[in-house]
Parts: structure tokens; sequence; C-alpha cells
């Protein structure tokens, strides 16, 4: 198996930018969602909510590109965002495009504490600037908040630590994860905490299958195919022989740096697969079927019964901080599980 596709979201739930290699860092991809939308509910009290795209389907309609930092140190890099405006629309707005610093400077923002699916965090509004572009586009008013250095908190058992002990407790002391993890730290947290993550749903990392998603385009109608993005994955992996036995993936060991990520837990699914990108709106043909397809045969979560599952969730360790991912990496499956993981995130179950 290799992996075929790399992508980073540097806006949380805007779409992604394709990379041909991607550093790991301690939460994920570098860039990778440390910047999100918020909607304002009431200016006047400061009310405002988290911006999802299974709640926002227009947000697919904003396109990002990665300019990275130069070596040379004449660029520090940017974000370049492109609002295209959906197909057969009257709107005139066409395409407009705004420039983000990937590392802006937080002094003078205002800070804003953010609460994304239980697990808190602090954040900086970045401004008139930005949330006016923004505002323009979406017909409403929202914020850009960006992260900065702060992290989130990995909740339930999705941490490779947590997902460890709860090996260990089911069987009674054993399990190849918790002899995993008690010689190798988890990359992401210092000491004894759980890991943390940006403004990603709850893990650093998605680990997707090529084979998997040519199983969901063949229950389409004829000359239907599924994008991959609908699935908004970090990690693709082409050539596993079934589909879907990445159900049962507990360990994948990566490219010449043999970088390891453990992946502890299920992605279940939400209504966002159901979105049209050309419209920026909930499909009305076969593209609002995709859930209800997974729907016959993919509830195999006992932790969220009533949604489907396709790709894992999944965190690197430590020894690989710093190294690189590139398309063309072998993957190997290190460590397969004898049944399948239960998502237990409290706040987040589809």
């Amino acid at each position: 198996m290799k992996i075929s596709q790399l992508y980073v979201y540097p806006v949380k739930s805007l779409r992604p930018a394709s990379m041909t290699e991607a550093a790991i860092t301690r939460s994920g991809f570098e860039y990778d969602r440390c910047f999100m939308l918020l909607k304002v509910n009431d200016e006047n009290t400061g009310d405002f909510e988290n911006m999802h795209v299974s709640y926002y389907a227009e947000l697919t309609l904003f396109l990002t590109d990665l300019v990275l930092p130069s070596e040379e140190g004449n660029d520090s890099g940017r974000i370049r965002v492109t609002y295209q405006s959906p197909v057969s629309s009257d709107s005139s707005q066409g395409r407009k495009t705004l420039e983000i610093p990937l590392e802006p400077d937080i002094q003078g923002l205002r800070e804003l504490d953010i609460v994304m699916h239980e697990s808190p965090t602090k954040g900086y509004d970045m401004g008139h600037e930005y949330n006016d572009w923004f505002s323009e586009c979406l017909g409403y008013r929202v914020i850009l908040a960006y992260l900065g250095q702060n992290r989130r908190s990995v909740l339930g058992s999705l941490s490779p630590k947590a997902a460890a002990r709860k090996q260990q407790n089911a069987n009674g002391g054993g399990g190849w994860l918790s002899m995993v993890m008690n010689s190798v730290p988890l990359l992401g947290g210092n000491g004894g905490d759980e890991g943390q993550i940006t403004f990603a749903d709850c893990a650093a990392f998605l680990v997707v299958s090529e084979t998997s998603l040519h199983n969901v385009s063949a229950r389409m109608a004829e000359g239907e195919e599924v994008d991959i993005i609908k699935f908004r994955p970090n990690i693709v992996v082409s050539g596993s022989e079934e589909a879907f036995e990445e159900d049962f993936w507990g360990e994948l060991t990566v490219g010449d740096e043999k970088v390891k990520l453990l992946l502890t837990a299920n992605c279940t699914r939400c209504q966002s697969l159901n979105i049209d990108y050309t419209t920026g709106k909930f499909g009305t043909g076969e593209s609002g079927k995709v859930l209800k397809k997974l729907m016959k045969d993919r509830r195999v979560d006992k932790g969220v019964k009533y949604s489907p599952v396709f790709g894992r969730y999944g965190f690197p360790d430590q020894a690989s901080n710093g190294m690189t991912l590139r398309v063309g990496d072998e993957v190997e499956v290190s460590k397969r599980l004898t049944e399948r993981t239960t998502f237990d995130w409290p706040g987040l179950a589809y």
C-alpha cells in the first residue's frame, strides 16, 4: 500500500490544500486547522458559534492553497483562500481571493474563549480585514479565529494513552497497544496528559482508503463517483486488498523514516457527505444520498450505532515529531485489531 493523497485544512471546514508532502507536528500536520470561522449570533453580546461544514454547507465554496515559508526566510508563508460563487448562481461575486498569514502576530488581537465538542481552548479574532471579507462572501457576520499556540485536549478514549488504558481494562492488563504506550511516549502531550489537537474535530489525523472509496462510488448511480474530499481526510491510502479493512488497522508504519501512526478510533459520518460542492448546498440527487447509502451496512461502531463508519482517526508517536509524510510513501499495517474499536468522545456523536 502507498500514500496516494495528502491534505491539509488550514481553515477548518473549508476545502483543503492538496500536498505532495506534509510535516508532522505534535498535533497533526503542520498548519492543519489552525484557523476556524465563527458565526456571530449577536454582535451586542458577542455571542458566536463554531462553524462546521455539516451545518454550513456553503463553506465548501471556499478553496484553499498553502504557500509555505521560503527556506531563504524572505517569505513567511500564507494561506490563499478563494471564494468561488456557486454554479448557476446569480451572484456577481464570481471569484474573490484573500491572503492570510500562516502565523499572524497575535499582539493586539482580541482573545476568544472557544469550546469545540466540549474541549475548550483560546483563540484570537483576526480583525475586520479578514472578518469583513468572509462576511461579505457568506452574507452574514463571521469571525476568523486563529488558534496560535493554543491547543485542545483529546477527550474520551481517542488518545493513544486513553485507548491503551481502555484496552488494558478490557484485556485484564494486556494488549499490544498497552505495551506500545508503556514504551513509546505519545506525541501530542507532556508527561501524563491525553494529547493535544488543533481545531480538528477529535484527532491529529484522519486516514481513509481508496479501496473503500471505490466501494462507496459503486453504490451510486452509473457514472457517479464520490469525491474523496467529502470525507475530509488527511491521509489517503491506496492498494488495500479489501474495502473497509481499515476498520481493523491499529498501527501504520509509513515511509523510509518509519513514521508510526496509532489508529485509535473510527470516524463516524454525518450529513456533510451529502453536500454538493458545486452549489455549496445539500445535494438533491445522487450527491445527496451518500450518507443513506452507507447506512445499510456501515453502522458498525457500537458507540455511535446510528452513524456509518468511514476511515480511522490516528495520532503519531513521539519519535515521528518533525518527520515528513510524502505521496508515494509505502504504508505497512504494523498492528491489526481483532475487533473494531468503540467511539466514545463525549459531545461528538453524530
